[in-house]
């Protein structure tokens, strides 16, 4: 039985993925359950976070986010029993990877798969509503009237964050990078107050933020990474069109909050100055929070089990996932998502 790992040359700067045979399972402990994964998608490996947190392997697993069903369960287990369906997201300390047809899984990590949700939307929506959820729900807390900035509307994080947001009744703004992922936004039903599309690199994206609120400025931005330098430093097309730091700053509304996806955000003290006078605040998202801190534990079960699994099976969630791909062609998939070039979610169906 092979399993999907990645490997880190000498010098730590690249990686290469490996299908590598696996070992008999170990035993079955007392709150493990055993799954036969049906499918599993795939995120980018952070093999810096990883170093930082001091998980070292000459192995990754690869593959996180699994949906299957319960083959065997440990003798504490109380919450699944043989022949469940279920879906969640491993720890970045697992030693199981997703890309394999059998994984222990310890109970605290995974829900119930409601029976009318195929096998492909469970696992390819999990982690991007986890990352909705945590960045409008306790980030930002979104509320009826709010107006939402979500940035690249049209990736898979970015269709699914409009997506709750609307469901909470807020006015939703958002750009695209090209005329496909345009004409996709306007096609999404209940529809988008604006699409402002930045690929020509000319339009202003705080200009246009601010005709649409009135002068207002938005109550919610949700970023897709942010230039932090003049255009001298930007290294690719990808870099310039993106929105400089003080365009967010000045479109957001007083008492505003930048939810942002960049984690090496560096604020001058004009920019702070100016987030003091408008009351504003800055939060960070990182989705692996809620594995990392034990307290938050309940919480974290709570999104995945009550919400995520109920709003894709009530059709609120509708993701942006591309065709599925058997196991054997696994390896190119992931490594398209490790450059950051898939634009729908790849998923891996067994």
């Amino acid at each position: 039985m092979k399993g999907l790992y990645c490997q880190q040359n000498s010098t730590g700067e690249e990686i290469t993925f490996i299908f590598k045979e696996r070992e008999n399972l170990p035993i079955t402990r007392d709150y493990d359950v055993k799954i036969q994964v049906k499918a599993c998608a795939l995120s980018w490996t952070d093999i810096k976070l990883l170093s930082e947190m001091k998980i070292k392997k000459e192995y990754l697993p690869v593959g996180r986010e699994i949906a299957g069903v319960v083959l065997e369960v440990g003798s504490k287990v109380s919450f699944f029993q043989p022949d469940d369906e279920v879906v969640g997201i491993l720890p970045l300390d697992s030693e199981e990877s997703g890309l394999c047809e059998i994984a222990l899984v310890h109970e605290h990590y995974l829900v119930h798969k409601p029976e009318k949700v195929c096998w492909v939307e469970a696992a390819g929506t999990i982690r991007d509503g986890l990352r909705a959820y945590t960045a409008l729900h306790y980030l930002s807390h979104v509320s009826p009237g709010k107006t939402v900035l979500v940035m690249d509307g049209a990736s898979p994080f970015g269709t699914i964050a409009i997506q709750l947001a609307q469901h909470r009744r807020a006015k939703v703004i958002s750009t695209t990078c090209s005329l496909e992922d345009k004409q996709y936004l306007e096609r999404l039903r209940p529809p988008v107050a604006r699409v402002i599309d930045i690929s020509n690199g000319k339009t202003d994206v705080a200009e246009s933020c601010l005709e649409e609120t009135g002068g207002l400025g938005v109550d919610i931005v949700i970023d897709a990474g942010v230039k932090l330098y003049s255009k001298e430093y930007e290294s690719s097309l990808k870099q310039q069109l993106l929105p400089h730091k003080h365009d967010i700053i000045t479109l957001l509304g007083v008492g505003g909050h930048w939810v942002t996806t960049e984690k090496n955000l560096q604020l001058d003290p004009p920019d702070s100055h100016c987030l003091f006078l408008k009351g504003a605040t800055v939060s960070f998202l990182n989705d692996e929070v809620w594995n990392l801190s034990n307290v938050q534990q309940g919480k974290y079960l709570y999104i995945l089990l009550k919400d995520i699994m109920e709003k894709l099976s009530n059709s609120i969630f509708r993701p942006q996932l591309d065709e599925p791909v058997p196991l054997y062609e696994a390896k190119v998939s992931v490594e398209i998502v490790q450059k950051n070039q898939a634009r729908k979610r790849q998923v891996i169906q067994f």
